[in-house]
């Protein structure tokens, strides 16, 4: 049963304090046994010349002694709980020190360590062991966001190269038709990776904002339904605005491109004749209308290059506008939840720390 109950559902400070009450009481209880046959060996082996003892004042010396034993013992079985757990809870307090301290760092503060002084103990050993994983995990980080930005800084020149041969080429007034054609056909998908270069600068520079600043989401809201008016008029979108006057402190180029993606991606996904929702207060929240999906597949939005096949529009995406809006939030201190809608379409809901 004790075996049980220490491989049961409980802490391990309830482990702890659990064998310390039964190694107490079992260390009491032999204490008691002990003390009871001393007792009557001692009567028993009384010296010659001893004056016979009444055999009734002795069972009762006897049964006196046990009720006293028993009732010590009954004392100490509740003192022993209370040590026990006073004994787990001293043990125990370095490793919760570590824990929450660990769990204090994150991606954005990587140069955080746990920093644990005191004897060179398994304690400290643990806390060593932990310091370095953090250390090699910021040299990862830094080292991937860097390849990333100077891989992304440096494709920039030579697609600008690209875009200027073609607009020569288009120039030329005996240019082709099939030569336009193949021009602008080119020249959407230099678009196209050239909004995947600025979507990977993006998430590499999404870090902790050096400086931040108190940014309106209702007006970067608006901007970005400003911007894709046309679209919004061209395939008769809805849209249902649920505006709270609400500042969020940070940055307000990072912040506007998290509302920009997710509005876009409203917009994008969304069918024709269909609706979308903004609301902005203590959390944002941006819904769409489009097609029916698995919760499991929307899942995986939230990572780089993933894209739904039967979701409208997902053949002209990048695949990195929820990653890196779940990046920015989580530079903000928040978190993004993404949720598929029974009657189809996607409900993202953000939420940033230190917002009440």
């Amino acid at each position: 049963m004790l075996a049980g109950m220490l491989r049961g559902r409980t802490t391990v400070g309830q482990r702890f304090t659990v064998l310390y009450a039964v190694v107490f009481l079992i260390s009491g209880a032999a204490l008691a046994v002990l003390i009871n046959l001393l007792g009557s060996d001692i009567t028993s082996t009384a010296p010659l010349g001893t004056p016979p003892v009444d055999p009734g004042w002795e069972q009762a010396r006897s049964r006196q002694l046990l009720v006293g034993t028993l009732i010590a013992l009954a004392m100490m079985a509740a003192v022993s709980v209370l040590v026990g757990k006073a004994v787990a809870t001293t043990v125990l307090r370095p490793l919760r020190t570590i824990t929450a301290a660990t769990r204090r760092i994150t991606a954005e503060n990587l140069h955080e360590r746990l920093a644990v002084v005191g004897p060179s103990d398994e304690v400290k050993h643990l806390a060593d062991t932990i310091d370095s994983l953090l250390e090699r995990l910021e040299t990862s980080f830094t080292a991937q966001k860097g390849f990333v930005a100077n891989a992304s800084h440096e494709l920039r020149t030579p697609l600008a190269t690209m875009r200027a041969t073609l607009d020569v080429t288009a120039a030329k007034p005996d240019a082709p038709a099939q030569t336009l054609t193949l021009v602008e056909r080119l020249r959407t998908e230099l678009d196209h990776v050239d909004h995947l270069l600025a979507g990977l600068l993006t998430l590499a520079r999404a870090g902790v904002p050096t400086e931040t600043t108190p940014v309106s989401l209702p007006a970067l809201a608006t901007t970005a339904l400003t911007a894709r008016a046309e679209t919004i008029t061209r395939r008769d979108l809805s849209v249902h605005k649920d505006f709270q006057p609400q500042e969020i402190p940070g940055s307000p180029t990072l912040l506007a491109q998290l509302v920009d993606n997710l509005v876009d991606n409203a917009v994008r996904h969304n069918v024709d004749g269909g609706w979308l929702r903004i609301a902005t207060g203590s959390e944002l929240v941006v819904e769409s209308g489009g097609a029916v999906l698995a919760q499991a597949d929307v899942d995986r939005l939230g990572r780089p290059f993933q894209r739904l096949a039967d979701r409208t529009g997902s053949d002209s995406g990048s695949g990195l506008g929820l990653s890196i809006v779940a990046a920015i939030a989580a530079a903000h201190g928040g978190a993004v939840e993404l949720l598929a809608l029974p009657e189809g379409g996607l409900r993202v809901t953000v939420r940033f720390g230190g917002v009440e």
